[in-house]
């Protein structure tokens, strides 16, 4: 069992090493933070910290760092954020709103939040291209399965399963597939959800579930035809980072150029409805696990939700670079958003 003083001694661990990039001893604590124990006490405080692996002594220092688990524990204990400064969030906004056009304004973007951070700085942009429903139809399977079948302008076609909660009669799948023709057709992919959004709103209480049945259906095959992309800055901060790294930070740098790991993380936070995450060290793949990345969901166009993240050595400061994420998200929500 970790007591509360000992995880206060991870918490100073965590800030000082972060500060100092120095393995931390019990001494330096008890000189730099009024605990008011002795070392000894604050080294039986680190032995049980070490037990519960949440940290370790690095080659043969008397010193010790946080573990990834240290980290995540560290994180998780943060129950309240320090919000960037109205003057900082100021600046963020004259900045962006400096922007000539959308490719100027995400450039912006990473250049900002990864000079604010010090960290490599990205936003997941949704590309849907300029895509249209060509026809929406639903075919019973049964009273209560039907198939959900989308067909672009393009010619490609997708075809999905959905479960009814309730037992369909031909009238009442008529008008339902009727309703959602007529307020699909020549709608272009990024506006589909929200196109399905406002016809769930106009339909009789009885239609309301299965319209969401369908709008479900539809999120996801319109999410099998997104393109994204990254917007990335700041590169060279990881490189000069590379002390911060057990191995090589090539491994690194290839899963940045290629996108397609960080995309599919991306994808997986979405998918769990994870709008803020923190993934750190071997939480992601092995490309990745000397990392942390810090993470928010924006709202985009069309009702669509996407990224902007950090990613930078597991070594970071946490509470800053959250706060720092979460106010551009937050701008980004309100610009790009449906309500903006």
């Amino acid at each position: 069992m970790v007591s509360q003083r000992a995880l206060e001694v991870l918490r100073v661990i965590v800030e000082d090493y972060v500060d100092s990039r120095e393995p931390v001893g019990s001494k330096a604590i008890v000189e730099r933070h009024d605990f008011g124990v002795s070392a000894a006490t604050i080294r039986n405080d680190m032995a049980i910290l070490e037990e519960a692996n949440l940290i370790h002594a690095p080659h043969t220092s008397a010193g010790r760092v946080p573990t990834d688990l240290g980290y995540r524990r560290f994180v998780d204990s943060l129950s309240d954020i320090r919000p960037l400064t109205v003057q900082q969030v100021g600046a963020i906004q004259r900045f962006l709103d400096e922007s000539l056009d959308l490719d100027d304004f995400f450039a912006r973007t990473v250049k900002l939040l990864s000079d604010l951070t010090n960290q490599v700085a990205m936003v997941q942009f949704p590309a849907l291209g300029n895509e249209r429903v060509a026809h929406v139809e639903i075919v019973p399977v049964s009273p209560s399965k039907a198939y959900i079948i989308l067909i672009t302008a393009a010619g490609s076609v997708d075809r999905r399963m959905v479960d009814f909660n309730a037992e369909l009669d031909e009238t009442t799948l008529a008008d339902v597939r009727a309703r959602v023709a007529t307020t699909l057709s020549s709608v272009s992919l990024s506006e589909v959800d929200g196109a399905m959004s406002k016809l769930a709103e106009s339909v009789p209480l009885t239609l309301q579930p299965i319209i969401a049945d369908v709008r479900t259906a539809l999120k996801s095959q319109v999410d099998s035809h997104r393109k994204d992309r990254l917007i990335v800055a700041g590169t060279p901060k990881l490189v000069r980072a590379d002390i911060d790294f057990a191995g090589s930070v090539a491994p690194v740098l290839d899963a940045i150029e290629e996108q397609v790991t960080l995309l599919r993380l991306f994808g997986e936070m979405r998918a769990q409805g994870d709008d803020s995450g923190v993934r750190i060290g071997r939480e992601m793949s092995d490309h990745l696990s000397d990392t942390a990345i810090i993470s928010h969901s924006y709202s985009a166009m069309g009702g669509d939700t996407s990224r902007v993240a950090i990613l930078g050595p597991t070594r970071m400061n946490y509470p800053l670079n959250m706060a720092a994420v979460g106010a551009v998200a937050s701008y980004l929500s309100g610009v790009l958003g449906d309500d903006a």
